[in-house]
């Protein structure tokens, strides 16, 4: 049997746009993807704090260094810039390997970045 677990979380990212005429996505600088370990087109769930709602997406890379989050597509109308956003990534495994997963978990500033 396999169950879904929590295994990465980009914690209170900040958003800096919102692209409504793209075909859908999250686009993430590739420092945050790679420090919250998740991966270009992985399917992730988006949570705004700000207004409470939820979305899934999938992301995909931006500018190195940029500290963008950009919400594009449908999911630009579920945000605005400067809201708070928690992007969470969940894994399929068996029981005994979820015992076992160590979530990534990262905190970056108002300006998505890491300290």
């Amino acid at each position: 049997m396999q169950i879904q677990v929590f295994k990465s979380k980009i914690h209170r990212a900040t958003v800096t746009g919102a692209e409504l005429n793209y075909m859908g996505s999250i686009t993430i600088d590739p420092i945050l993807i790679e420090a919250a370990g998740m991966l270009v087109g992985e399917r992730v769930q988006i949570v705004n704090i700000d207004n409470g709602e939820r979305l899934e997406t999938y992301i995909i890379e931006g500018r190195r260094g940029s500290g963008e989050v950009v919400l594009n597509g449908p999911a630009a109308r579920k945000v605005q810039r400067g809201d708070k956003v928690i992007i969470i990534g969940y894994a399929f495994c068996t029981p005994e390997e979820a015992a076992e997963i160590k979530p990534q978990i990262i905190f970056p500033d108002d300006n998505n970045q890491l300290n």
